[in-house]
């Protein structure tokens, strides 16, 4: 099935009993300094803390039974590794899990805690893509990427769905980006149920191959990647990026600092936990890195999974 509203709408159908559908989130105080009305799609309160399991789950579960029965495998810096173990434990299937070895802790723990087995390798795409192509061939698994799996975008997109079904009437759609796999599903799902929609990304400003790819025209790879926001340090896909160039009407980046602002306003007025890489997006609010004033925004907080190890980095 292409990657259209119509496949999103099947793979909410067929994740609905296994994921949250999450809340959306308001705050007067923040939409009074920002000039706008702005809805938090509070990812952070889903299955693994994390959006991924949308994506994962609808992947595993379009597998048939045959091909389901070898398991799956993928490379990822934690909530999509969480997400797919979760979702092949529902399936009683294994999990073959790379994962860089300066992965948070949290997202490790999580990963065992649904029974994934996790191969670690070094800190670069090559390195994860490598390793996860030797997990394949040993075992016979199928690889679920985390993001240029159309499937996977499916599933993400069905935040969109579930946010404009809540506020119908939105004017702009802030959401983070890496590899693309949410960005790609949401701009599709966003657009296609409501056209004159804006869907602007926002992507660290050490990790901004995206936002160098859009403005070039052409796809850009950074072999490092220099960002608090771990979920958001692998580079924008192949698949993705063509996607991107239909559907995404603009990619801004912040700074670490603003991400941590972001963390800190949320934490501090919404009472509710964001990761770095959950945060991005009201970064750019902050940052006053998109016109806003005036405007009915949607903001997805992506997940959150904080490292605690980083929480003396954030008080600095």
């Amino acid at each position: 099935m292409p990657l259209d509203l119509a496949a999103i709408r099947t793979a909410h159908e067929r994740i609905r009993q296994h994921i949250h559908r999450t809340p959306v989130l308001t705050s007067a105080r923040l939409d009074a300094a920002s000039g706008a009305s702005l809805f938090f799609k509070c990812e952070n309160f889903q299955k693994v803390g994390a959006f991924k399991a949308r994506g994962a789950t609808n992947a595993v579960f379009a597998l048939d039974d045959e091909t389901a029965k070898r398991g799956v495998a993928t490379h990822s810096s934690g909530n999509h590794a969480a997400a797919l173990s979760r979702a092949a434990n529902l399936r009683g299937i294994a999990a073959h899990i790379v994962m860089p070895s300066n992965s948070p802790k949290v997202k490790v723990r999580a990963v065992e805690g649904y029974g994934g087995r996790i191969v670690f390798c070094e800190p670069n795409q090559r390195a994860r893509e490598e390793a996860c192509a030797r997990v394949i061939a040993e075992t016979g698994a199928t690889l679920i990427h985390p993001f240029e799996n159309e499937e996977v975008m499916a599933g993400q997109g069905t935040i969109a769905i579930e946010l404009l079904e809540d506020v119908p009437d939105l004017d702009l759609f802030l959401c983070p980006v890496g590899g693309g796999g949410v960005l790609c599903g949401t701009a599709i799902a966003a657009k296609s149920l409501r056209p004159e929609i804006r869907v602007i990304a926002v992507e660290p400003a050490g990790a901004d191959d995206a936002a160098q790819s859009f403005r070039q025209h052409r796809l850009i790879y950074q072999e490092q990647k220099n960002t608090i926001a771990d979920g958001l340090r692998t580079n924008l896909g192949a698949p993705n990026f063509e996607l991107v160039q239909r559907y995404v009407d603009d990619i801004v980046t912040v700074s670490d600092e603003a991400i941590v602002a972001a963390m800190r306003g949320i934490w501090e007025t919404m009472k509710i936990v964001v990761e770095p890489s959950g945060a991005v997006p009201y970064a750019a609010v902050l940052g006053e890195r998109v016109d806003l004033r005036g405007k009915r925004v949607g903001l997805v907080l992506t997940g959150g999974n904080v490292d605690l190890d980083a929480l003396p980095w954030m008080a600095k």
